[in-house]
């Protein structure tokens, strides 16, 4: 009988070349052997060194060895990792991987050129990111969790793993007698995500044994509600236009001013505005009804302003998304 780890590999179909995102750890250890077996000469290793640990440069040893062993080609990424003021040391480091992973299949657009990405994530990882982000109040795209393919910076990201428990992973890796590595960071319960893994995984474990299936079921549910909302906002922001206009926008329900807002920003500097800073401009919307009123509230990485009979951003940093 096939486990739930061969299973999501036999599932798995992705454009060929393929690149792995290979840490050392577990997770990522099994990919990378069992898409290396299926596909033999199509797949490589990507290793993202983010030189944010003294261990790093041996995190690096221990995966030329496994690939040295297994006979496929490693590409070390090198990146800076380091996160500035006020920002997570997790998302920096998240945006940094991606970041190298779009550079690595655009470094060649020749046959042969990495079309695809797999990434490691599985059941439990899906499981933490859903409870971070109801730790953080976040809507609907943090409620969607990790999706199981996403374009990226030109680049095709899979995941696989998203239905497969960790431990069915080790598992499947200790009866083949193959070795990873633990990030000791992973420990260090000052990041919430870690007391997620530590304290709160185990006690659903016990309350709840098929938590990972039905949360993974709900992540699914706000990835469909998300996308119908996209295609609301859509709508909208053809209607009131871009820039968008004060008398359109105030035809329209708060809800949907709210979302065609949050989109038109999202468009703009690739960053939502926060719960606060939404209500704040939504609020000053409404107040808008003569024409001297002014409009200018902070959002996301920069500013919304009334300019005659339309609002604009200002200091927006442009979006890689933005239509020029």
């Amino acid at each position: 009988m096939s486990t739930a780890f061969e299973s999501a590999i036999a599932a798995f179909d992705p454009a060929l070349p393929l690149a792995v995102g290979f840490s050392g750890g577990a997770d990522s250890t099994a990919l990378l052997v069992a898409c290396a077996g299926r596909w033999p000469g199509q797949v490589r290793a990507a290793h993202v060194h983010h030189g944010l640990q003294a261990a790093a440069d041996a995190f690096e040893q221990h995966c030329r060895a496994l690939c040295e062993r297994l006979g496929v080609p490693l590409e070390v990424l090198r990146v800076d990792a380091r996160h500035a003021p006020g920002d997570s040391p997790e998302d920096a480091a998240r945006r940094a991987r991606y970041e190298a992973f779009s550079a690595l299949a655009q470094a060649g657009r020749a046959e042969g050129a990495i079309k695809s990405v797999a990434l490691g994530h599985h059941a439990d990882d899906q499981a933490e990111t859903l409870l971070l982000a109801l730790s953080r109040g976040a809507g609907l795209p943090g409620l969607s969790a990790m999706p199981r393919q996403t374009e990226r910076g030109g680049v095709t990201l899979h995941r696989p793993l998203l239905a497969v428990p960790g431990a069915d992973i080790r598992a499947w890796l200790v009866a083949r007698g193959l070795p990873w590595i633990d990030d000791p960071t992973n420990a260090d319960t000052r990041f919430t995500r870690n007391r997620i893994r530590a304290d709160v995984l185990p006690a659903l474990e016990r309350a709840f044994p098929q938590f990972r299936t039905t949360f993974a079921r709900s992540a699914a549910h706000a990835a469909q509600a998300q996308a119908l909302l996209a295609e609301v906002a859509a709508q909208d922001l053809a209607a009131v236009g871009e820039p968008p206009r004060i008398a359109a926008l105030q035809t329209l329900s708060r809800a949907r001013q709210a979302n065609v807002l949050r989109h038109w920003l999202v468009r703009e500097q690739g960053a939502a505005p926060s719960a606060a800073q939404l209500g704040a401009l939504l609020d000053q919307l409404a107040a808008c009804t003569t024409r001297g009123h002014d409009i200018h509230v902070k959002a996301g990485q920069g500013a919304v302003r009334r300019e005659g009979d339309v609002l604009r951003c200002y200091n927006c940093p442009p979006s890689p998304k933005a239509k020029r």
